[in-house]
């Protein structure tokens, strides 16, 4: 017996319409408007998602949606720019549930609230293959002050944000390996949390606008961002992998097994901040960042010169051959 399907239009008025913002006109035109405020510039950023690539199929429906427009907010937030709304395109295979579409929709809304960046609009399609979503944000920032992945200048100092390395161990931790033996539930929550649902900084905008020289997204992992930044600058870059920082949890996996601090500096999904800051500039920058409750920790420093940025760890220099995440 076939299962009745809502229509297009009524899936929309059910589960996206509540949740949208007041650009959107209640998903019943065309297209969506957004106004700019006055001496702001737009910036946009896309992200897709595909099922076995960017989240597994046991993943809740509302962690899928969290992830998804978290990482396009945490694009936004390393350019300097205030979220100010998304479009999300839903590929729906067979199989899917009013249910399933529900708890999705559930944890949109709540991210969207979370993050202060509203639906604005989108398109919901039959899908041949596995579940696929897009999703494009929308940010905003005074004119001319978009943060540049390219700018970051000899001598500045390299910092990130939060910790490293939670992401990637987190989603190594479904497997449940011999070094989560030594893992309390807490710190495997923790980790698990970490990987599926990203914190985005974008509370650090303005603070990067006003004091960074170059920024982008942890997303790929530490090793290959940083090297994808300094190769964009045309510089390199001197880390002291010692003060990459390191949650209790990752600091404890460590420990048993050496080998992860490896997966940590290059495992994917950390959704954090880094950005190159000239000293001059780094107590101001640490001050706001203090004030909206993010940690900042600085990890190195630019140098001159066009190899790998180098690693030092345990007396021992490093450059990482591996480079960020490459879909082809």
């Amino acid at each position: 017996m076939s299962v009745q399907r809502p229509s297009e239009d009524s899936l929309i008025a059910r589960f996206f319409a509540p949740i949208a913002g007041e650009g959107a006109l209640g998903l019943k035109d065309d297209a969506a408007h957004l106004t700019p405020k006055p001496g702001h510039d737009l910036v946009l950023t896309t992200d897709a998602l595909v099922e076995r690539v960017h989240f597994l199929p046991d993943d809740a429906p509302g962690s899928i949606a969290r992830k998804a427009l978290g990482m396009n907010v945490s694009d936004l937030a390393a350019k300097g720019a205030d979220p100010a709304g998304f479009l999300l395109s839903l590929a729906l295979p067979d199989g899917w549930t009013e249910d399933w579409l529900a708890d999705f929709a559930a944890g949109l809304g709540e991210a969207s609230r979370d993050f202060a960046c509203p639906l604005l609009g989108g398109d919901t399609v039959k899908a041949r293959g596995p579940l696929t979503l897009s999703v494009t944000a929308v940010g905003q920032v005074p004119t001319g002050r978009m943060v540049l992945r390219t700018t970051a200048q000899v001598g500045d100092l390299i910092c990130v944000t939060g910790t490293i390395g939670d992401g990637a161990l987190g989603l190594k931790l479904r497997s449940a390996p011999p070094w989560s033996d030594g893992l309390s539930p807490d710190e495997k929550a923790h980790l698990a949390d970490r990987y599926l649902h990203p914190q985005p900084r974008y509370q650090l905008a303005a603070a990067l606008r006003d004091h960074a020289s170059a920024a982008m997204d942890v997303s790929d992992g530490l090793a290959g961002d940083l090297a994808k930044m300094m190769r964009a600058s045309g510089v390199s870059a001197l880390v002291e992998a010692d003060k990459v920082p390191l949650s209790s949890a990752i600091a404890k996996a460590v420990r048993t097994s050496p080998d992860l601090m490896d997966l940590a500096l290059t495992g994917g999904d950390d959704y954090e901040i880094l950005c190159t800051v000239p000293e001059k500039t780094l107590d101001s920058f640490r001050q706001e960042a203090d004030r909206v409750g993010i940690l900042l920790s600085v990890i190195g420093r630019v140098v001159s010169g066009h190899d790998r940025p180098v690693f030092r760890i345990n007396g021992l220099e490093r450059r990482y051959d591996v480079g960020s995440y490459q879909h082809f």
